[in-house]
């Protein structure tokens, strides 16, 4: 992928993307990077999450694909954003469906049902509109996005949450996939279900922009407006469903969108995910368990109330 020239090379961009690959690589979450950069520079941001990319790459990771972040409008409100924002997809970012995920993998991670594109053609221009964008798409997924944060106890800001690559953490598809076609992906309905309830639900139309389609579109003009086009093969997530629900040891979350097939994936201790690994679990959890908690839209399990939020604080994503 393009990299800004000189932003790229400014020491407290490379600085704020040292902080994160730290926390990353330490499993320890770090400061807000918002000291390092200022709060009010988004270009600066994505020169971090961009630079960040860079380094992945040179280890090798492969870039997949992006996903459209930040898209409640009441937390942009708070934040102080205008527009949803743009994550990149990196291929060590996918998780297998019906796979088993190490939770000590993550650091404070929240799950989130959503519909997923695959690009049969490129998508690149100032103008890009929704029906541009169902033309471009090949295929649809159900699919799943652990959200993460790398900042510690989610204390984000704008430029906190695009530097730490949009607050992703991994993904899931479905095992296969459909053709678009003339489906009219806003009347499609999703439920997210763990320890066999329900524990959010929501459709295509309360994506925050009415229509997956539409959010396709927005991504395909900012993308190409940053000199990081949409290229045929991508993937492209298109953003949360419903609200987002807390991750904790033993879950196992289900995910159904309309028609489309079901995805899955389970969380596990390390040695629990090794057994799986090995062919030696069948994915149960460990020890009996309760109903999973349900998502308030804030990433917590209810309570606290959605006015519960400290003073100086910022909350965490409602719906990425």
């Amino acid at each position: 992928m393009s990299t800004p020239g000189a932003s790229a090379l400014d020491p407290a961009v490379v600085e704020a993307a040292e902080r994160l690959r730290h926390a990353q690589t330490t499993n320890r979450p770090c400061r807000p990077i918002r000291d390092l950069i200022g709060v009010d520079a988004l270009d600066a941001a994505y020169a971090v999450q961009w630079h960040v990319t860079a380094l992945a790459e040179i280890s090798g990771a492969r870039v997949v694909g992006h996903k459209l972040g930040m898209m409640s409008s009441a937390v942009r409100a708070q934040l102080g954003v205008a527009e949803p924002t743009i994550g990149t997809l990196m291929d060590t970012m996918q998780v297998a469906h019906d796979g088993v995920v190490p939770l000590r993998r993550l650091l404070q991670p929240l799950v989130e049902a959503e519909i997923a594109f695959r690009l049969a053609d490129d998508l690149d221009g100032p103008d890009v509109d929704a029906e541009q964008a169902r033309a471009a798409v090949g295929a649809v997924y159900a699919a799943l996005e652990v959200v993460d944060s790398r900042i510690s106890g989610w204390d984000i800001s704008a430029v906190d949450t695009i530097a730490d690559n949009a607050s992703s953490g991994m993904f899931v598809l479905s095992p296969e996939s459909r053709p678009l076609g003339d489906w009219d992906l806003r009347m499609l309905r999703m439920e997210l279900r763990c320890g066999g309830g329900v524990v959010s639900s929501g459709s295509g139309g309360d994506n925050c922009m009415g229509d997956p389609l539409r959010g396709l579109a927005w991504l395909a003009r900012e993308a190409s407006r940053q000199g990081n086009p949409l290229r045929a093969g991508m993937l492209v997530l298109a953003g949360s469903l419903g609200p987002m629900v807390p991750i904790t040891e033993g879950d196992s979350f289900s995910a159904r969108i309309g028609d489309l097939p079901e995805v899955r994936v389970h969380f596990r201790s390390s040695v629990a995910a090794r057994a799986a690994a090995e062919g030696l679990d069948d994915h149960r959890p460990a020890r009996p368990r309760g109903p999973c908690r349900r998502g308030d839209g804030r990433g917590h399990a209810r309570p606290p109330s959605r006015d519960g939020v400290r003073p100086g604080r910022h909350p965490q994503p409602d719906g990425s």
